[in-house]
């Protein structure tokens, strides 16, 4: 195994500090690891995700191609977090949206099967499950309220807050279409606030 590999294994392990050695050495052989160029697809709108991704390097996009064709980007996946259509996922249904690599990527891997293993074997492990559906509910109830009670610029703004460290990695036209608007009207935002 490349070391690379071995040290992103550690660091994925080292989230989980209250497990026990035998809980660690159980997750340790369920885990698999992938690299992925490019523009590379993690899995595509009807597929049943049958893996949880854990995004070691690189950056990916959850995107959704709408009646006319157009592909209406509805998150984003930087280092450190999980490439998933949880609701999706934790049906094992297919899913309606695609995930893109947008740069070289290295995926972390565990199946749905062994995540239900896991539950059954070690109650530590549904916490940590409660803990990941907890964040997936609270992240999409945010977006979903942002554009019921956030201007695109005040969107925007919490954006640019939030994710400083991947403004220059992500297209103006990727960005326009997360927030919900046109890029023309995103290029108006940023013209507007640079000059206050």
């Amino acid at each position: 195994m490349k070391e690379e590999f071995q040290r992103y294994f550690d660091m994925y392990l080292g989230l989980f500090p209250d497990a026990n050695a035998e809980g660690i050495e159980f997750l340790r052989s369920a885990l698999t690891i992938q690299e992925y160029a490019k523009k590379d697809l993690l899995f595509k709108s009807g597929d049943i995700q049958r893996e949880v991704g854990f995004v070691c390097k690189g950056l990916l996009r959850r995107y959704y191609v709408n009646d006319r064709g157009n592909k209406i980007t509805t998150g984003f996946v930087k280092e450190n977090n999980y490439a998933s259509d949880y609701p999706a996922f934790i049906r094992q249904i297919p899913s309606k949206y695609f995930i893109e690599c947008l740069e070289p990527s290295v995926i972390i891997k565990l199946s749905y099967d062994k995540i239900q293993e896991a539950y059954k074997r070690y109650k530590k492990a549904g916490t940590y499950g409660r803990l990941v559906a907890e964040y997936v509910l609270t992240h999409q109830t945010d977006r979903v309220e942002s554009f019921l009670f956030n201007t695109a610029e005040e969107r925007y703004l919490k954006f640019i807050k939030e994710n400083s460290d991947i403004m220059n990695r992500i297209s103006l036209s990727q960005l326009a279409s997360y927030l919900g608007i046109e890029r023309q009207s995103l290029s108006r935002i940023r013209s507007r606030l640079s000059k206050k």
